[in-house]
């Protein structure tokens, strides 16, 4: 069979299969939409007929793998991305850019919240805070390393207290 051959037989069913895309679509638009999409396949993959196979069978499974992988498609695309008119706060967040203005406010508060610390829970705190161990604060302040440990407990508690509006996680 040659490609006319081939192209006059697959015209002569697009009748029948324009009555099966309305079963797939319920939209006449829709359903001569997949029709097309049928015929251009059939016709693109000509080659891969074979003589003596049922053509009307055929195109019915080019039609069905068609709609069903336009309607994958189109769920796909719509899990990605949101139709309504205003977007909820988990899509903001994913959506928004981040400033570094918002950083800014954050340093302040907290600087705010170590300024209200007295020096003796002050220094203890920011050489921990620095990275110094322990023993290494006891020694530069020469006090007890208990006192070292509850003074910057102490500090904790009252800097999560002034930053109270920022939630902590821990404890």
């Amino acid at each position: 069979m040659n490609k006319l051959e081939f192209n006059t037989l697959v015209i002569k069913h697009s009748d029948s299969l324009k009555s099966y895309a309305r079963n797939f679509t319920r939209d006449q638009d829709d359903a001569n939409d997949l029709v097309q999409d049928t015929l251009l396949k059939a016709v693109t993959y000509f080659k891969n007929f074979r003589d003596g196979t049922n053509l009307k069978g055929w195109l019915y499974t080019i039609m069905k793998n068609t709609f069903i992988n336009n309607y994958r498609r189109v769920v796909k695309t719509n899990t990605f991305i949101t139709k309504e008119e205003e977007i909820s706060q988990t899509n903001l967040v994913v959506s928004a850019s981040k400033n570094k203005g918002e950083n800014k406010f954050v340093m302040e508060d907290i600087n705010y919240a170590l300024s209200k610390l007295s020096d003796e829970y002050y220094v203890p705190f920011t050489m921990y805070f620095e990275g110094f161990k322990y023993h290494e604060i006891s020694d530069h302040l020469k006090i007890p390393i208990g006192t070292v440990k509850t003074r910057i407990h102490v500090a904790r508690k009252s800097m999560k207290k002034t930053l109270a509006s920022y939630k902590f996680e821990t404890e």
